[in-house]
């Protein structure tokens, strides 16, 4: 028995039985190229979060949106439980960092965030950290959690697009790519933002001594999606003060 061909390939040999020659073929297929890209990086995170952000981005790739769909994190990567490979890693719980199931994943979330941005797609739903990460600037996080805290976009194009991403050393990169350029090429810019630095405050008394919180600065900015005939705004995050803690024993 033969072994069953792809249909994209019975197209070739269809048309090149018609007298098309190869190469004309290959020039008229439509190839899909970068259209926009982000990259975050692992400095400061620990070998679990660097883990979960992995799996989350392998769960990611390939995920094409066709026109007009509206792309889901959460349905696409779906729970960070234990047996889809997700270990424990450190999350801020109302100022404190705790271990939990799938810490780190939201890295990929929020880089795949500002791809959808650059990419100019429609920002369905989106929601921002308590406390701002440090692998993004203020205003481009993106924070998720399985099943109720989502992040969704739309495209809008007529043609589909599709999110690819890979890890390069202490490099998360996220793209979007299409058979066609994109009709324009939207820029974010960012107004008001206002750094609190943190205070180091100790907890105890005794000579050793343990980082119990490192800390994070607050911020106030608005951001915006700039496009050649207008400027759409996409959000206003308030991030208060992660002071940074020492404990004592």
């Amino acid at each position: 028995m033969m072994p069953a061909r792809p249909m994209a390939m019975i197209g070739v040999l269809l048309l090149v039985g018609a007298g098309v020659g190869l190469a004309a073929v290959l020039r008229q297929a439509p190839r899909s190229r970068v259209v926009a890209a982000y990259i975050t990086r692992f400095d400061g995170r620990d070998v679990e979060q660097r883990h979960n952000a992995r799996i989350a981005l392998q769960k990611l790739s390939g995920a094409t949106i066709p026109p007009g769909a509206t792309f889901s994190f959460n349905e696409r990567v779906r729970t960070w439980s234990r047996d889809q490979g997700y270990k424990k890693a450190p999350v801020s719980y109302g100022g404190h960092l705790i271990p939990f199931w799938g810490g780190g994943v939201c890295q990929t979330s929020t880089t795949l965030y500002n791809v959808a941005l650059l990419g100019g797609l429609e920002v369905v739903e989106r929601h921002r950290h308590q406390f701002a990460p440090g692998y993004v600037p203020p205003g481009r996080d993106a924070a998720v959690a399985y099943p109720n805290i989502d992040l969704r976009f739309c495209n809008r194009y007529d043609f589909p697009v599709t999110i690819t991403g890979r890890v390069e050393g202490s490099k998360l990169i996220v793209e979007l790519t299409a058979p066609r350029d994109l009709p324009e090429r939207p820029r974010i810019v960012q107004e008001g933002l206002a750094l609190r630095p943190p205070m180091m405050l100790t907890a105890g008394f005794g000579d050793s001594a343990r980082l119990r919180n490192p800390g994070k600065p607050g911020a106030q900015v608005v951001t915006y999606r700039v496009w050649r005939a207008r400027r759409e705004f996409l959000s206003a995050d308030s991030y208060p003060v992660m002071h940074r803690i020492v404990e004592r024993s």
